[in-house]
């Protein structure tokens, strides 16, 4: 017996019968020999941990354009705060930690540079609209490798695709993260609103506090205690129907005075800007794509999907660097840039 088999024999004595085992996976699009130490959904975590996008959410916004510190949250740092929720959970209900890590790892893969100020825009242009967990999955199928993508299993993509509010994992992993991530930005969005002082930690409703907690760290603990609570011994990933409303309405209150605070975005008009210029630049000029772009277009993919691909890959400096490039004169251009 491999390694890999003594694992997934201990994941079926040890694990809930509601999770997701290794050997029960609906596979890869592309068969593959199994890998003689590793079950199939920790081989995935660690394509998406060495993939070149997962390095470049390091340079990628999360809320706040060009912060002055270094404390504020990036996309791989929330990323990582995903995953370590998303693991304490998985790992008190006894369900898979090894899909739940690829699933939070991979989730925001395909964001853009600057946030969703840049996935709004190119939302706009796209013909075929623009939205990030769908390219977060288009990034692990057909861009990462040089075009022939990570070939992950059906269910870390089903993950991935579906951890926005608006949608539903097929498994009890995928759900855990898609609660997680909310949990993670809505807590660390208040720590850097505070740091950034666009919020303060007395504006936050006192019915909202007196529910989820008067700090970051009572409200992380009252949420993740609370989902594992209500979701023990059952085939569901959910909260009380009291912290749920309260979850909701303090994420409506960030929309509110943070996501959509002219002070928190007052640079966003100038990164919109900026990416609808790349967008139309190599339109214009398709011959300065990459060549496994170039590839793609001549296997038919669509013009404007593939300069998508593109601009969404690049982190923040990378799209300020080819923007300074393309449209300002060199002698001003600034040293670095």
């Amino acid at each position: 017996m491999s390694i890999r088999e003594e694992i997934e024999r201990m994941e079926q004595e040890n694990l809930s019968p509601f999770a997701t085992h290794s050997v029960d996976s609906k596979g890869r699009d592309i068969p593959e020999e199994q890998c003689d130490i590793r079950p199939v959904f920790q081989r995935d975590r660690d394509r998406i941990l060495h993939s070149k996008a997962f390095r470049r959410l390091k340079n990628k916004t999360q809320v706040f354009l060009t912060p002055k510190g270094d404390h504020y949250r990036t996309r791989l740092s929330h990323t990582l705060e995903v995953s370590q929720n998303a693991r304490t959970i998985a790992k008190a209900l006894r369900l898979n930690e090894d899909l739940v890590e690829a699933i939070a790892l991979g989730h925001d893969l395909g964001h853009t540079p600057f946030g969703h100020a840049g996935e709004n825009v190119l939302n706009r242009l796209c013909g075929d609209g623009f939205h990030h967990n769908e390219q977060s999955v288009r990034t692990v199928e057909r861009l990462e490798k040089d075009g022939r993508g990570l070939n992950l299993t059906w269910e870390v993509r089903d993950g991935i695709l579906n951890h926005q509010f608006r949608l539903m994992p097929h498994t009890l992993e995928g759900r855990i993260v898609r609660l997680s991530d909310k949990i993670a930005y809505i807590n660390h969005d208040i720590d850097d609103a505070i740091r950034a002082q666009v919020l303060r930690e007395e504006d936050i409703p006192m019915e909202l506090k007196k529910t989820l907690g008067f700090t970051t760290r009572q409200r992380l603990n009252t949420l993740i205690h609370n989902i594992i609570m209500n979701s023990t011994g059952k085939d569901d990933i959910c909260m009380s129907a009291e912290v749920e409303e309260a979850m909701i309405e303090l994420r409506k209150f960030m929309f509110l005075h943070v996501y959509r605070n002219p002070v928190a975005k007052g640079e966003e008009a100038k990164a919109k800007a900026m990416i609808e210029r790349l967008f139309y630049y190599y339109t214009e000029h398709l011959e300065l794509l990459p060549e496994k772009y170039l590839r793609m277009l001549d296997a038919g993919e669509k013009e404007a999907r593939i300069v998508c691909d593109y601009i969404a890959g690049m982190t923040d400096q990378y799209a300020i660097s080819k923007f300074t490039e393309y449209y300002m004169p060199q002698a001003w251009q600034v040293d670095g840039y």
